[in-house]
C-alpha cells in the first residue's frame, strides 16, 4: 500500500499547489485587471499644468512657481507625490477610514474603527460646504488635482480604488491628523483598553488625560516635543529679529516634515515644512513673517458615562428626558488578499458627541475643535498669505487648528500663543473624572476666544520660548501670561522641562545675542543642574548607590566627572542617556501599570548592555547612538529632551534615532525682508533609489545648516531640474 500512500500524497500536494498558484493568480488579477481604472485629467487639468513650473535644486527641495494659488498648490501635490506618494496616499487612506484597504494591520482597523467612530466623513461633507471660503476650496482641489495627475501618469504606484482625490480628501487629512493629535485616539485606546470597572475611579481618568506625551502606534507618529525661540531686535547683537523652527517629528511617515518653497503671482511666496497631503507650508516664513509651532496638551477631551434607559434599547437621560442615541451603521472594509471583507458595526452618538459601548454601558467622548476642525485648512492658508502681524492675528483668531504653541516673528515683532481651543467649563465640576452625562450642566459649547489665550507680545526681556512647557514662563521678567486669570478647568501645563531650563539659562543670560550664538543655543545639548535628570536621577544615584563590581566602579566614576553635555565624544553621556532613556519613556506615559525603574535599576541595565555589546563602560555617545538610512550609518548626538534633541530605538546593540531634531529652520527679518538656513534630518526625497534620500544626513549629524533658497537667482545658480509636472527634464 505504500505506492497508494505515496500516490495519494503526490495528489494533495498537486491540489494545493493547483489551489495556490489560483488563488495568487485571482489576488494578482484583483489588483490590476479588476482595479478600477485611473480617471484621465480633463482639460481644465492639462491647462493648469502649463502654468506649473517645479525648480528643484541640488539638494532636490522643490521650488514650486504657478500663475495662481490653485496652480503653486496644484505643483506641491505633483512634487510631493514625486517624492512620497506612497505616503500620501496612505494619509488620505486613513482619512477616509480605508486604511484597511492597504494595511491589514491592527493600525489599519483601528484607524478606520476611529475614522467611523468620530464620523469624519459627514464632518467634512458639513465643514467643507458650510465654513471654507470659494477661494480655500479652489486651493483644495486643484492639489487634489495634483495628486491625481501625478497617478494618472504613474499607475504602477497606485491603489486605483482611492481614486480620484478630491478637496474634502484634503479637509478630510486635516480633521483626521487633528483629531489625534488632541488626544482622541490615545483616549480611545485607554478606554478600550482597560476593565470597565477601573472607569468607576476618578484617578484612571485623570491618568488617560495625562498620558498624551506617549501615544500609541496608531497615532501615527505624532511628535513627542518641539522648540521655538524667538529674539526681537532689542536683545539681538545686530537688532535683527530672529526665529527658530524646531519641531520634533518622527523621521519617517505620516507626520514626518518635506521642505518646499512655494511661489504664485499672487503673491504666495513661503518656504518650509509641511506633511503628506498638506497643501500648503504648515510651519516656516514668507518675506514677511514666519511662525513655530509646538505641541501643547491641556485638557481638551472629557468622557461622561452615560444613563441608559432601564428598560433596555439605545435612550439616554440628558436634562430629565429620554433622548435617542444617533446610530450609524457601517462597514469596516479589510483586504485580505482574495477579497474584500466588511465588517458590519453600529457607531453610536449623544449630544455630547462619539460613544463606546464597554459592556453594558455607555461613554460618550466630547473633544475640542469637532465641530471646526476643518478651518485648519483655511486658518494655516491664511497664516502663509499674511503681510503683517494684524493680518497673522486675524487668521489666528479663524480658530480651525485646535491646539498647538505657535512662535512669531518679523522685523519688529516677536510673539508667543498658547493655541488651543479652550473650553468653558462648569467651575463645580471636577473635569479630571468621569463626568455624568445625563445633565447640560456638564455639556461645554463654547471656547476663550483667540484674543483671551495666554499670548506674550514683545515682552521688555526681549526673547521668548516654547518648549511644550508652561505658556506662564515663556520668558524673564515682566510680559509673561498671568495664571491666575485661567480657571484650573482648562488643564494648562505649569511645568518647566529641561528644554525650557537651559533656554532660560542661556537666552536670560544673554543680552547681545549674535546670529551665531542663536544657533549655538538652538542647538545646546546640556542638562541643566535643576532638571529632574540630576535631581531625581543621577545624584541620587551617586550619593547612595554601593557598585557591585569593578565595571559598576568605573561607570560611577564617568558619571561623577560628566559634565552634563550629551556630545559625540562623550563616554558619560552614552551612560547618561541608557540610565536615563528608560525612566524618562516609561516616566512620560503616566498609565497604570507602567512599572519606573529606578534609577539604580536602570544603572545596572546601563552597566550590562554597554559589557554584552562593546566588552566596556566608557563607550564614546557617537558610537552607540547612530543615525540611519539606506546605507547611511552616522554617529549621532543629543538626547532625549535636550535642545539637541534625539529619541531613539534600540537596534542591535545601538540606539537608532527615530524622532527628535528633523527639519530645522533659523529664520531673520530685518528693513531688507526675510532669509533663512535649515536643514533636514536625512534627505527631502523618500525614495531609496534617489540620491536625496541622505544627502543631508552628515550635515544633519554635524549640526551645519544650509541657506535656504529665496530668489530666482540663487535658485537658477543651484539647479539641478526644471521642468512641468509630467515634463521632467535634466538640466
Amino acid at each position: 500500500m505504500r505506492w497508494y500512500r505515496k500516490e495519494w500524497f503526490k495528489r494533495i500536494f498537486k491540489s494545493l499547489l493547483v489551489i495556490v498558484i489560483a488563488g495568487v493568480a485571482w489576488v494578482y488579477v484583483r489588483k490590476t485587471v479588476l482595479r478600477p481604472s485611473i480617471p484621465k485629467p480633463g482639460a481644465a487639468v492639462l491647462e493648469r499644468v502649463k502654468n506649473v513650473t517645479i525648480k528643484r535644486d541640488t539638494l532636490g527641495v522643490p521650488h514650486i512657481f504657478g500663475k495662481t494659488d490653485a496652480d503653486t498648490a496644484f505643483g506641491l501635490a505633483y512634487a510631493h507625490a514625486e517624492d512620497d506618494y506612497p505616503i500620501i496616499q496612505g494619509s488620505l487612506a486613513a482619512a477616509r477610514g480605508q486604511l484597511a484597504l492597504l494595511l491589514l494591520k491592527k493600525i489599519g482597523i483601528a484607524n478606520d474603527f476611529m475614522v467611523r467612530l468620530l464620523n469624519i466623513n459627514k464632518k467634512v461633507n458639513t465643514q467643507y460646504e458650510t465654513l471654507l471660503s470659494p477661494d480655500v476650496k479652489v486651493l483644495l482641489e486643484a492639489y487634489a488635482d495634483g495628486l491625481n495627475y501625478y497617478a494618472y501618469l504613474h499607475p504602477d504606484e497606485v491603489d486605483s480604488r482611492l481614486l480620484p482625490f478630491t478637496g474634502r480628501d484634503v479637509v478630510s487629512g486635516f480633521i483626521h491628523k487633528l483629531s489625534i493629535f488632541v488626544g482622541v485616539g490615545s483616549t480611545l485606546e485607554d478606554l478600550m483598553g482597560r476593565e470597565p470597572v477601573t472607569l468607576k475611579s476618578g484617578l484612571s481618568l485623570q491618568r488617560i488625560k495625562t498620558s498624551r506625551a506617549d501615544l500609541p502606534d496608531w497615532t501615527m507618529g505624532i511628535g513627542i516635543g518641539s522648540n521655538s525661540h524667538a529674539v526681537g531686535p532689542n536683545r539681538s547683537a545686530d537688532h535683527i529679529t530672529r526665529l527658530n523652527i524646531n519641531s520634533h517629528q518622527p523621521y519617517e511617515g505620516a507626520v514626518a516634515w518635506y521642505e518646499a518653497h512655494l511661489v504664485s503671482e499672487e503673491g504666495w511666496n513661503v518656504i518650509g515644512g509641511t506633511f503628506p497631503g498638506a497643501p500648503f507650508i504648515l510651519h516656516g516664513h514668507n518675506q514677511y513673517l514666519g511662525w513655530a509651532h509646538t505641541v501643547n496638551k491641556p485638557d481638551g477631551i472629557d468622557v461622561y458615562e452615560l444613563e441608559m434607559h432601564p428598560d433596555g434599547g439605545l435612550k439616554y437621560r440628558f436634562d430629565g428626558e429620554w433622548k435617542d442615541l444617533e446610530v450609524v451603521s457601517s462597514n469596516l472594509v479589510i483586504d485580505i488578499g482574495l477579497f474584500n471583507l466588511p465588517i458590519p458595526r453600529d457607531f453610536y452618538r449623544s449630544v455630547h458627541g462619539p460613544v463606546l459601548k464597554l459592556d453594558e454601558r455607555y461613554f460618550a467622548i466630547r473633544y475640542v475643535g469637532e465641530g471646526q476642525i476643518g478651518l485648519a485648512a483655511e486658518q494655516w492658508y491664511r497664516m502663509n498669505k499674511a503681510t503683517s502681524m494684524d493680518e497673522w492675528k486675524k487668521a489666528m483668531s479663524i480658530q480651525g487648528i485646535p491646539m498647538m504653541n505657535t512662535m512669531y516673528a518679523d522685523k519688529d515683532n516677536i510673539l508667543y500663543v498658547y493655541n488651543h481651543l479652550l473650553p468653558v467649563r462648569n467651575e463645580q465640576y471636577d473635569w479630571l473624572t468621569i463626568l455624568p452625562g445625563n445633565t447640560s450642566e456638564t455639556l461645554w459649547t463654547e471656547y476663550l476666544p483667540f484674543s483671551e489665550l495666554p499670548m506674550a507680545e514683545n515682552p521688555p526681556s526681549g526673547y521668548l520660548v516654547n518648549t511644550n512647557s508652561t505658556p506662564f514662563q515663556a520668558t524673564l521678567g515682566e510680559g509673561n501670561p498671568d495664571p491666575e486669570t485661567f480657571s484650573r478647568t482648562l488643564g494648562i501645563e505649569t511645568n518647566l522641562n529641561n528644554r525650557a531650563r537651559r533656554s532660560h539659562e542661556l537666552f536670560g543670560a544673554d543680552d547681545s545675542i549674535t546670529r551665531e550664538e542663536f544657533i549655538e543655543y538652538k542647538f545646546d545639548q546640556a542638562y541643566s543642574r535643576s532638571d529632574r535628570l540630576f535631581t531625581q536621577v543621577l545624584n541620587p544615584l551617586l550619593d547612595t548607590y554601593q557598585p557591585q563590581s569593578d565595571e559598576e566602579k568605573k561607570a560611577l566614576e564617568i558619571l561623577k566627572q560628566w559634565d552634563g553635555v550629551a556630545d559625540m565624544d562623550s563616554v558619560g553621556a552614552t551612560l547618561v542617556n541608557l540610565i536615563y532613556r528608560p525612566i524618562f519613556k516609561e516616566s512620560n506615559k503616566l498609565v497604570p501599570g507602567v512599572t519606573i525603574p529606578t534609577p539604580e535599576e536602570a544603572f545596572r541595565d546601563a552597566v550590562k548592555f554597554l559589557m554584552e555589546h562593546y566588552k566596556r563602560v566608557d563607550v564614546p555617545l557617537g558610537e552607540v547612538q547612530r543615525l540611519r538610512r539606506g546605507k547611511t550609518d552616522l554617529p549621532l548626538a543629543g538626547s532625549m529632551d535636550v535642545l539637541n534633541a534625539v529619541h531613539t530605538e534600540m537596534v542591535e546593540g545601538h540606539l537608532v534615532g527615530t524622532v527628535g531634531d528633523s527639519y530645522i529652520l533659523i529664520v531673520e527679518f530685518d528693513k531688507n525682508g526675510a532669509r533663512s538656513w535649515g536643514r533636514h534630518q536625512y534627505g527631502n526625497v523618500n525614495r531609496k533609489d534617489s540620491v536625496h534620500y541622505d544627502d543631508q544626513a552628515l550635515d544633519f549629524t554635524h549640526l551645519k545648516l544650509k541657506k535656504s533658497l529665496l530668489t530666482r537667482e540663487e535658485i537658477e545658480a543651484n539647479l539641478e531640474q526644471s521642468y512641468h509636472p509630467g515634463e521632467e527634464t535634466e538640466k
